[in-house]
């Protein structure tokens, strides 16, 4: 029976985490580990024009019971759901993405849904939904040094009252998305996860979309083609996938996903889209 009670027991069985928890930065840590390991970033829904549900009982019939994974407004509220019910205290923001933005375009519109985390060392920030490089581990939400994590160097800036997050890549830094500190109401939310998975003019609704970090790799599926990165986003192989059979194969083992619709379908989508582009 779906449920808006968080139940916290299936969903630390569900990203395998067994160990005791408490609200500290070890919990904190592991249990972001282990949400990304479980929990990929895949955007099915929205490429297959399918409604994507930000209540909690939606949430956990997808994410815990369904064998699924999510965007940013799923991934990172089941995340403030856990951590809140263990006793953190979790504040949403909302961010503007910048990753694929020309440096000085203007910015858009919060699309991308992040937390802050309050321990008593000083605030974190915790994001287990950015699909283009899926943050491996809560950072220190302190601007101004690099910030070293099992995948990848980060570093957060400041200017114009705006904080800046950045990643360290094979040629170089790249901008992941500006944000401030004003907490985003559960109306902020929705109004973002609308335009995001029903918008032609935002890439979920017409390319598909994937991203897991797991054993020191970085799985990315974009379309048809597979990606795998190691650290700092260095190239590791990358290929076409040629058939509705390898891309079956490639949601099942590489991201441990059961999707929406048969394998042939999505196909069909990608190819669809590839030849009205």
């Amino acid at each position: 029976m779906m449920t808006d009670v968080f139940r916290l027991d299936r969903y630390l069985a569900r990203i395998g985490f067994d160990g005791s928890v408490a609200p500290d930065l070890a919990t904190l840590t592991a249990i972001h580990v282990a949400h990304i390991n479980a929990l990929p970033f895949e955007g099915l829904n929205p490429f297959l024009h399918l409604p994507v549900k930000l209540d909690m009982a939606s949430l956990q019939q997808k994410l815990i019971d369904g064998r699924r994974g999510g965007y940013c407004y799923e991934l990172n509220a089941m995340l403030r759901a856990a951590l809140e019910t263990i006793g953190f205290k979790v504040t949403g923001l909302g961010a503007r993405v910048r990753w694929n933005a020309p440096p000085d375009s203007p910015l858009g519109p919060r699309t991308h849904m992040l937390l802050k985390v309050d321990l008593p060392d000083g605030p974190y920030l915790a994001d287990t939904g950015f699909g283009a490089c899926v943050l491996d581990a809560p950072l220190r939400l302190l601007a101004g040094t690099e910030q070293q994590t099992a995948m990848g160097t980060y570093r957060l800036t400041e200017a114009d009252g705006l904080l800046s997050l950045s990643a360290k890549r094979a040629d170089g830094w790249r901008t992941m998305y500006v944000f401030d500190l004003a907490p985003q109401l559960p109306s902020d939310y929705e109004l973002g996860n609308w335009y995001t998975s029903t918008s032609p003019f935002v890439p979920f609704t017409s390319t598909l979309v994937m991203e897991r970090v797991s054993s020191g790799r970085r799985y990315k599926l974009v379309n048809r083609h597979l990606i795998t990165e190691g650290r700092d986003g260095e190239p590791v192989s990358e290929r076409v996938l040629g058939s509705a059979a390898e891309l079956q194969q490639v949601l099942d083992e590489t991201f441990g996903v059961t999707p929406p619709a048969s394998a042939d379908e999505i196909f069909a989508v990608i190819s669809a889209n590839a030849e009205r582009r």
